[in-house]
């Protein structure tokens, strides 16, 4: 790199350095002149937050330089308009960083575009068609992009997106360069399987392609938390909300937004789903859709066909096995039919306290108010009657009375039953509002060191004034989700049995306390303002 007469940098002699585009822990992009070809260009820079890197740990700065190499070569094996285009490589060799030269594309990126508020669906889904596009193009030549998110979707100035940043790409047999026990892509776009220590698949690229689209037409992420692994912890175990937001656009996002890689549609389906929404004219409003859907019902993921039901893995189950059941979405004659959840309200108040329903407020649940002949009917099932109510019944339904942990919504509680004679084993349940218990597909054992919640320690007359209190301490002004959890105790880091009361709004900000058996509260994790 040289001093040009204009005190801007030129890197290999040819490349002007101009003006930066943006940038992260790992370096920065830059657009630049070529003074050869008099064009304009941009610049990947790369560089380590520790600048001593290669002083201290030769290893890991060659490892960096390695997977810089390898998105060149991932992107030069990958000819398609919706990937960004790559020019030329600038490499010292051993020791030192290489620089990437690449084509301009000067319409900024969607999460520019995203600041400026969510997209239609209409218009989401066609830029999902040409991102899409790009993944086939590139899946075809063997590479997994594996970082799918807004900031590396490029926008030309007509709107055409382009699919940037192969920096972490897998090429097929050549994924050793990722190293162990790191966290290698975008938190809050991994899937599932990836999060859980797999590599994954094309599928796991649709779901990050999915999770953008839900994002671009909701305004918020549905499953980032306040840290990183609050958000790996809620990519893993809780349920994704139905969108309300994305009208034509929500079949597809139900289909392919489920844990189970297995039970996402494949690309050429996800593509036709994707086009018949962009096909469609834009909704009037957030409850408008293109297609005859039913509301949406209190849980927050459709299910299987209704004789089936589902659960997300929550923080016991094992990490590598996180399956939950899909939505299927049909293309029949040029017409989406999806199934909903059983048991859906059929009038449209049955969605005004789904919890993470963007736009409305859970706090105004409504609560059951005991009579004297006890016949009154639960409404809220985040209430000491109503968290009793739920256990009684799903006692009685599956018969056990010992538990793996439990998460209770306003309407409905999600249950792990062990399986009598084993402290590992359990089968997963589901109480509604209304009094149905279904027994769901997830059977597993818990992780290494938990063991099973004795549910009668717990004080649930505790629960209204932790509810009230993390209204109070959490700084989330208007939270859309919220729920209790409760657990055993984790033996391995001697930790005892607790439950945690959880907040959330549209925009991502979380929050949540913990506290003992009894409610008194041991830790307490704003969130961040």
């Amino acid at each position: 790199m040289n001093e040009g007469e204009t005190d801007r940098r030129v890197v290999d002699g040819r490349f002007e350095l101009e003006s930066r585009l943006g940038g992260g822990g790992m370096g920065t992009v830059w657009r630049a002149r070529d003074l050869l070809l008099h064009r304009y260009v941009a610049v990947k820079e790369v560089r380590p937050p520790d600048l001593d890197l290669a002083e201290y740990d030769p290893g890991a700065a060659e490892m960096l330089r390695q997977r810089v190499l390898r998105e060149a070569r991932a992107l030069a094996r990958v000819e398609h308009p919706n990937v960004v285009t790559i020019h030329h490589i600038v490499d010292g060799g051993e020791g030192t960083y290489p620089w990437l030269v690449m084509e301009l594309v000067q319409g900024g990126s969607l999460a520019d575009r995203l600041e400026r508020g969510p997209m239609a669906p209409a218009e989401a889904a066609r830029l999902g068609s040409g991102v899409l596009d790009a993944l086939n193009a590139a899946h075809a030549a063997g590479v997994q992009h594996r970082d799918v998110k807004p900031a590396n979707v490029l926008l030309r100035t007509d709107g055409r997106p382009v699919l940037t940043d192969f920096g972490i790409a897998a090429i097929r047999d050549a994924t050793a360069l990722t190293a162990t026990g790191s966290i290698i892509g975008t938190p809050d776009y991994m899937a599932p399987e990836r999060v859980s220590g797999h590599s994954g698949g094309p599928a796991a690229d649709l779901w990050s392609l999915a999770m953008m689209l839900y994002v671009a037409v909701e305004g918020h992420h549905p499953l980032r938390r306040g840290t990183t692994l609050a958000t790996l912890a809620a990519v893993l175990q809780e349920e994704v909300p139905p969108p309300v937001r994305a009208g034509s656009l929500t079949p597809m996002l139900s289909c392919v937004l489920v844990r189970d890689p297995e039970a996402r549609p494949d690309a050429g389906t996800v593509g036709r789903m994707l086009a018949a929404a962009a096909a469609q004219p834009v909704a009037r409003g957030p409850e408008t859709t293109s297609y005859p859907l039913a509301p949406p019902a209190p849980p927050v993921l459709p299910v299987l066909p209704p004789t089936d039901d589902m659960q997300a893995v929550r923080r016991r189950g094992r990490p590598g096995v996180a399956v939950a059941s899909s939505v299927v979405g049909v293309l029949l004659i040029g017409t989406l039919a999806w199934k909903v959840l059983p048991g859906g309200n059929s009038d449209d108040k049955g969605a005004t306290n789904s919890p993470g329903a963007t736009g409305q407020t859970q706090q105004s649940s409504p609560t059951a108010t005991p009579s004297s002949s006890g016949s009154a009917k639960t409404t809220d099932l985040l209430t000491p009657n109503g968290i009793r109510t739920a256990i009684k019944a799903i006692e009685q339904k599956s018969g056990r009375d010992r538990f793996g942990n439990l998460s209770v919504y306003p309407e409905y509680v999600l249950a792990d039953v062990m399986v009598n004679g084993s402290n590992t084993k359990f089968d997963s349940y589901t109480y509604r509002v209304g009094g149905s218990v279904e027994e769901g597909i997830i059977k597993d054992e818990l992780m290494d060191g938990y063991e099973p919640v004795d549910l009668g320690k717990f004080d649930w007359d505790a629960v209204p004034a932790l509810l009230t209190r993390a209204g109070k301490v959490l700084k989330v002004k208007n939270p859309t989700s919220r729920y209790l959890l409760v657990e055993g105790p984790w033996k391995t880091f001697d930790e005892p049995a607790n439950m945690s009361v959880y907040l959330s709004d549209e925009y991502g900000s979380s929050g949540y306390l913990e506290a003992d058996p009894q409610g008194k509260v041991t830790k307490t994790y704003p969130a961040d303002e």
